[in-house]
């Protein structure tokens, strides 16, 4: 009979078999094999390792929460509380009339209102335009004011620009503002009103457009000053740019246009453009001649039609200089009409019997009315302009030795002289308020300051004479019109490598007895030979203004 066990012990011999005599085991899977016990040195290495690997992480504990968990805090208070800019509301700015020209208006969505400018023509370079704020790909701002670029916008901005004010900003984890605080509000910006008459500036830009569209001028330029007070009511600069849509940024296309046009629309013209003046320069010459007691002012010098001078270097030849036609004998105030170029040759460098000037006292008088000088504007980019003199020849030219014949063509406006129309609007108005240097001023009812020429009432009488007489019957007869008495001069200025090119020019003041108003406009680079210029964009002017703003004609205005 067997007995069964309830318990079998198995021997080792019976498990650790030769695996010889088994050859079905599966040895991938280890079937067969003998399988040994992991060792102590490994299990010893395997626990180092855990204790070096959690000893690191408690030392790291350690930093970011004890020795610099303060400083990681306030770090991550910040990533969720920011501070950011508080716009204020810019300025806006109004015309003499208290016409918007430049305001704001606040669009959904933006932090800071958009700013819009009077659709006129004209009145971009006064005006000038801003660029917004601006912030990147995270919404934080990296420029966070408006800055101005041209016209008042930039030469007034901190005036119209106001102060930002300061507030914090606290976002959840995804960036979503949960709440604002302000800290500190901001304050807006001054509104200005300018002496600018946004009517008459549309309208002498209209005339300057089509004037240089018809008779193939570039550009041009005009302004009006008002010689008592130096208030600017009128001032254009052709071609101009749109201020909206450089401040916008979005028509890439116009923009591209504006960049790429050869006649220069970002260049504001009354106080960046420098031009060759010609014989405007005259009525300031003539005061000269007179305060010095060159000549008197009755006294005739006979015009053939030029004049020549014996070559010094070379005995028989002669230097020929030229009038633009014979006059016959002319006094001062008759040469100032017919603008003969000889008259002023004779008593600005001299010839045979008659004293001259001289250079030195042609560029003093020149300097004596601001040409060649800053006039101080608030505006951007003015230029200071040449006045030729030996000086200035030797600095730049290889020969500088100055010649008889530089005199004479500095004093009727030609060789290397070059002035801006608002020096030419500021020396008018000395001609016309008899001494008076004033600084010309953007502002309404803002303070000029003034020099006082030290030149005799009578010979500014003299100077008004002579520049009356040549509307009545010289060179700028254009400007005899019948609601009011202009005086005024011409300019013609040969420019080009072969005089292929002129400026056309014109100044003067009106009314002629009582003046109130001086007058500057230049019509830029020409074909030579072209009849219709500066002259009579004045004459269209000043009949816009006989229907539209009479008022500007009237003595007593």
């Amino acid at each position: 009979m067997l007995v069964r066990r309830s318990r079998y012990e198995i021997e080792p011999d019976e498990i650790f078999l030769d695996s010889s005599n088994l050859p079905e085991f599966d040895e991938s899977q280890f079937e067969g094999r003998i399988e040994k016990p992991v060792s102590k040195f490994s299990i010893i290495a395997i626990g180092c390792v855990f204790m070096l690997i959690i000893g690191a992480g408690l030392v790291k504990t350690w930093s970011l929460q004890i020795a610099r968990g303060a400083s990681f805090a306030e770090l991550a208070s910040n990533n969720s509380l920011r501070h950011s800019a508080i716009f204020p509301t810019r300025g806006v700015i109004y015309d003499r009339n208290g016409i918007e020209l430049a305001w704001n208006e606040q669009q959904e969505g933006d932090d800071f209102p958009a700013r819009h400018y009077v659709e006129m023509p004209g009145l971009s370079h006064i005006l000038g335009y801003v660029s917004y704020p601006k912030k990147d790909r995270y919404g934080v701002y990296f420029q966070d004011e408006f800055v101005g670029k041209d016209g008042v916008e930039k030469q007034l901005s901190k005036i119209l620009g106001g102060t930002n004010g300061l507030k914090i900003v606290e976002t959840d984890a995804q960036g979503k503002v949960k709440s604002e605080s302000i800290i500190e509000p901001p304050k807006n910006g001054k509104d200005l009103t300018l002496s600018i008459d946004s009517a008459l500036s549309s309208a002498l830009y209209n005339d300057i457009a089509k004037t240089a569209h018809s008779s193939r001028f570039v550009g041009g330029a005009g302004i009006v000053m008002d010689v008592q007070n130096g208030e600017i009511i009128a001032m254009a600069s052709y071609p101009e740019y749109d201020a909206e849509t450089l401040a916008s940024g979005k028509d890439a296309v116009a923009i591209n246009g504006y960049l790429n046009d050869s006649r220069k629309p970002f260049l504001n013209r009354v106080v960046s453009g420098l031009y060759t003046p010609g014989s405007i320069v005259k009525p300031f010459v003539a005061l000269g001649v007179l305060d010095q007691g060159i000549i008197d002012p009755k006294t005739k010098i006979l015009s053939t039609g030029s004049i020549k001078l014996a070559n010094p270097f070379l005995p028989g030849q002669f230097s020929i200089f030229k009038d633009w036609k014979a006059h016959g004998y002319v006094d001062m105030r008759h040469a100032l009409a017919v603008s003969s170029d000889v008259y002023f040759y004779e008593v600005g460098g001299g010839f045979e019997n008659q004293r001259g000037l001289g250079i030195e006292n042609i560029a003093k008088y020149m300097e004596i009315f601001g040409l060649g000088q800053e006039a101080g504007i608030d505006l951007p980019g003015e230029v200071k302009g040449i006045i030729p003199t030996p000086a200035w020849k030797a600095a730049n030219f290889t020969d500088g030795t100055w010649r008889i014949g530089d005199t004479y063509n500095t004093a009727i406006g030609q060789y290397g002289f070059q002035i801006t129309p608002l020096q030419a609007v500021r020396a008018a108005a000395a001609l016309a308020n008899s001494g008076l240097l004033l600084t010309p001023i953007i502002m309404k009812d803002a303070t000029t300051t003034f020099e006082q020429i030290p030149i005799s009432r009578d010979y500014f009488t003299i100077i008004h004479e002579g520049m009356r007489l040549a509307v009545t019957e010289g060179t700028a007869a254009a400007l005899l019109v019948p609601n009011v008495k202009v005086a005024g001069k011409t300019g013609t200025a040969q420019v080009g490598i072969a005089n292929q090119f002129l400026n056309s020019w014109v100044i003067g003041f009106f009314p002629s007895d009582m003046p109130r108003y001086a007058f500057a406009v230049v019509m830029e680079r020409a074909p030579a030979g072209t009849g219709v210029g500066a002259p009579y964009v004045a004459r269209q002017f000043i009949d816009w203004m006989s229907v539209y703003a009479p008022e500007y004609l009237e003595t007593n205005n």
